[in-house]
């Protein structure tokens, strides 16, 4: 007796599924805290290296150095080194502010270089307020920028909608800078003034010794380093100067 063959089970429908609502995939970085997408950023995107461990800390000597002055020396020569008329903001080489310092990105092996510089343009025999981080050194990196490295920095609050469309996924911009809830940047976080071009790669912006004098961009080493130190010697002159106005007034 021939057997009866088994039924084939009925297929179910599956509801189709509109592709908007689908998750596309994510960065790792995007599925992480705000320190792995700054981390992310810096090294996947601009290719600066990072050390290990929180704060997120950038590596100098590798891709820049770093020239460090108080931030109203900083303020001063940058006003002196551009056009007339223009701001610190202004598109030019990388610039972070730091509690009451001012972080300026020159090219790696700048911070070997100002030792004879400060000599050679007549400095060297003065105390300035003027430092370099080299090779071996680390710098807290500076909270990504609110509008993405486009080099017009935005405000240190949140980015608006467009900031959110621009750095999507799938994009090389940055998050948006997150809200400052943990106080970071009140308490002396880095945060960018300038920040890095990424288009191009951030280094073709950074000042170097020239014997052209620099570029449109960015200022010869030797140029910078002299408007810093004059201007570190004026605010050193002008604190001395207004503490014992200081004193009197308070008696």
């Amino acid at each position: 007796m021939v057997g009866t063959p088994p039924a084939t089970p009925a297929r179910i429908p599956v509801p189709a599924v509109p592709g908007s609502l689908v998750p596309g995939p994510r960065r790792p970085a995007e599925a992480a805290g705000p320190g792995a997408r700054m981390r992310w950023w810096y090294e996947s995107v601009l290719g600066w290296p990072t050390a290990p461990g929180t704060p997120v800390r950038l590596r100098t000597g590798v891709r820049f150095d770093v020239l460090d002055v108080p931030v109203q020396a900083g303020h001063a020569a940058l006003r002196r080194l551009g056009p007339p008329g223009a701001t610190p903001r202004r598109p030019g080489f990388p610039v972070a502010l730091r509690g009451g310092r001012m972080l300026l990105l020159v090219a790696a092996g700048g911070a070997e270089e100002l030792p004879g510089l400060l000599e050679w343009l007549e400095w060297g025999s003065l105390p300035l307020d003027l430092t370099a981080v080299g090779a071996g050194g680390l710098v807290e990196a500076p909270l990504l920028p609110a509008t993405g490295a486009t080099g017009a920095a935005g405000s240190a609050g949140a980015a608006g909608s467009a900031d959110v469309g621009r750095a999507g996924r799938g994009s090389a911009l940055p998050p948006p800078r997150p809200r400052d809830h943990d106080g970071r940047a009140r308490r002396g976080a880095a945060v960018w003034l300038r920040p890095p071009e990424q288009e191009g790669g951030a280094e073709t912006s950074l000042p170097a010794l020239s014997a052209v004098g620099g570029t449109a961009a960015a200022p010869d080493l030797a140029r910078l380093v002299h408007t810093l130190a004059t201007e570190c010697h004026r605010f050193r002159l002008s604190s001395r100067c207004a503490s014992p106005r200081l004193a009197r007034a308070t008696r």
